[in-house]
């Protein structure tokens, strides 16, 4: 039988990029994961609520004490035996925060809502906004004390988590928090969630996955400058802007050198860079590292899995996690091959980004990094027209990297690499003023979203492909509705625009009749069935929720709801 050692030196590496290291107390919270599993079972096990705990006393002494429990030939422990331990040497993941009620927490604040004039929408849309209370939390002082015996990061100011299972603050996340907290007037708790992410770039270079210490090997999508932004335009605060520059112009630059760099050279010999998804990390992500040692049993060597365990974590860092969006074979997680794809909707966010600094940059008299970010904005927009757009079908598609290449790490752009399979991400780049300003591109694109199959009865599926997926159908996700719904409504095209308003409705009265018979707001929603929440993936559905109660917000504070409007499922 071959060993793990023999089976490294025998195959040839496919996995290349650099690996950022994880932590004693990750590494030790991995076996305690393990031994759970085997001595809990599988039922209802939620591998991340292991990596979550924090310690009692110092590593050394806990784990002596882990490894002192008898354990059978399969490693469990007898289940009075674990849960004594947990009990005496471990603190649960919620000890780590605090609730705290937000300083400009109103039970209705001033100007809220002034478009909906239906009484139970409102009164739905301030229990909505009581949420935000029951989601804040600020880091312990255990935490800020002892960093160490913790995975929770330590942040200086207050959060608001998504909620269930996810106590941590999230990057992508927070934007839509943030614009739902702008609907609440609530401008501080918004600053000092976009502080807290500026913190993280000032220590790590770039926004974290989310604030635990088994995130630091990778991001998410990057929706950082557009927080700063949304923020400027209520508060006109220079103070941030100021801050925020110097962050925004280094989280640039890790999207845009190194392993994310990619370089398309296009039919006419000119070359292009673009972006893409690619984790530090090369092992079972540890928040699932149960999971991912069983998706990756069936490969046969070292090698294979190593690459497997990038694909998951870069997979991951795109928000997506999982898709067949990502998948060679639809039907099998193992081939995962997001690294080698790149993405319409992060080179959107990028672009956005470059936007975004040049705006920021004007508004605080930084012209040369104005100018700079202009031009590299032109230049995105250009590549994602040569590379995504296919004018045809009104899309802009991923693109699969081949291994045929005109130099070192140049990639030659070939049409039939468009992976013109329908997601909701082939729309997303109508979020960006760069497209939804070009009415004729707008146009082209709200008729192909409205022949796609996409658009359902309570709003647009993430996929057509039913694969059992969290990132497919028919899941819809809020964040996809706000970025797609805004992006038509912000245009000139009357038909784009009425499009937008309609989808809109749709997703309110799913969230409204799901809220009423659960007295919950959900992850994501069956876009089938209105009142229906979404399922699949590798956890059961979550309740909170933050980017959903956002996303319903900003909709109510946009569109308003008519006092003839019936928000019941129609």
């Amino acid at each position: 039988m071959m060993t793990s050692s023999q089976s490294k030196l025998t195959c040839k590496p496919t996995d290349y990029g650099p690996v950022v290291p994880t932590t004693p107390l990750v590494i030790f919270l991995q076996s305690v994961q393990e031994t759970a599993l085997k001595t809990f079972g599988s039922s209802k096990f939620d591998p991340k609520l292991y990596v979550d705990l924090s310690l009692k006393y110092d590593l050394p002494i806990v784990k002596k004490a882990f490894n002192d429990l008898p354990k059978t030939e399969n490693g469990s422990v007898l289940v009075s035996d674990f849960k004594d331990f947990l009990s005496k040497y471990m603190n649960g993941a919620e000890d780590d925060l605090e609730h705290v009620v937000p300083v400009d927490y109103v039970v209705e604040p001033h100007g809220f809502l002034p478009k909906v004039v239906h009484k139970g929408v409102r009164d739905w849309g301030l229990e909505v906004h009581s949420l935000w209370k029951n989601l804040s939390r600020k880091v312990s002082k255990r935490v800020l004390e002892h960093p160490e015996l913790h995975t929770l990061l330590p942040l200086k100011y207050p959060v608001i988590i998504p909620g269930s299972r996810f106590q941590e603050v999230y990057y992508w996340d927070s934007y839509w928090v943030i614009r739902g907290l702008l609907a609440s007037k609530m401008y501080e708790t918004a600053k000092g969630i976009v502080l807290n992410l500026i913190g993280l770039i000032d220590t790590y270079g770039y926004v974290l996955n989310g604030a635990r210490a088994y995130y630091t090997n990778r991001s998410q999508p990057p929706l950082l400058s557009s927080m700063v932004v949304e923020i400027y335009k209520r508060t006109n605060d220079m103070d941030l802007v100021k801050k925020a520059l110097p962050a925004l112009i280094k989280e640039h630059k890790f999207w845009n050198s190194g392993i994310h760099n990619v370089i398309i050279e296009d039919d006419q010999g000119l070359t292009h860079n673009l972006s893409r998804y690619y984790a530090m990390w090369n092992q079972p992500r540890p928040e699932s590292f149960t999971i991912d040692t069983e998706t990756a049993d069936k490969l046969t060597n070292d090698c294979e899995k190593e690459q497997l365990y990038r694909e998951l974590a870069s997979t991951a860092e795109s928000g997506w996690d999982f898709s067949t969006r990502w998948m060679k074979n639809t039907s099998d997680l193992a081939t995962l091959t997001t690294t080698t794809i790149v993405p319409v909707d992060l080179n959107a966010f990028v672009l956005k980004m470059e936007l975004d600094i040049t705006l920021l940059a004007n508004v605080a008299g930084e012209t040369s990094h104005a100018l700079h970010f202009a031009r590299a904005s032109e230049a995105r927009k250009k590549a994602m027209e040569i590379v995504f757009w296919n004018a045809e079908k009104g899309q802009w598609f991923d693109y699969w990297l081949n291994d045929s290449s005109s130099g070192k790490d140049v990639y030659k752009w070939d049409a039939s690499n468009q992976n013109q399979n329908i997601f909701a991400s082939n729309f997303i780049p109508v979020w960006i003023e760069s497209f939804n300003s070009d009415e004729t591109v707008v146009e082209k694109v709200a008729q192909s979203l409205e022949s796609s199959g996409l658009l359902r009865t309570v709003g647009i599926a993430t996929s057509l492909s039913n694969s059992s997926q969290q990132w497919d159908f028919p899941n819809g996700w809020a964040p996809v509705q706000h970025m797609i719904v805004e992006g038509l409504v912000r245009s000139g095209s009357k038909e784009a625009r009425s499009l937008a308003k309609d989808i809109a409705i749709r997703w309110i009265r799913t969230n409204y009749a799901a809220y009423k018979t659960s007295k919950a707001m959900h992850e994501k929603y069956d876009v089938i069935k209105c009142g229906d929440f979404g399922g699949g993936g590798e956890y059961v559905p979550q309740t909170g929720f933050g980017w959903s109660n956002g996303v319903v917000l900003a909709f109510l504070e946009e569109f308003g709801w008519a006092e003839d409007l019936s928000p019941q499922c129609q």
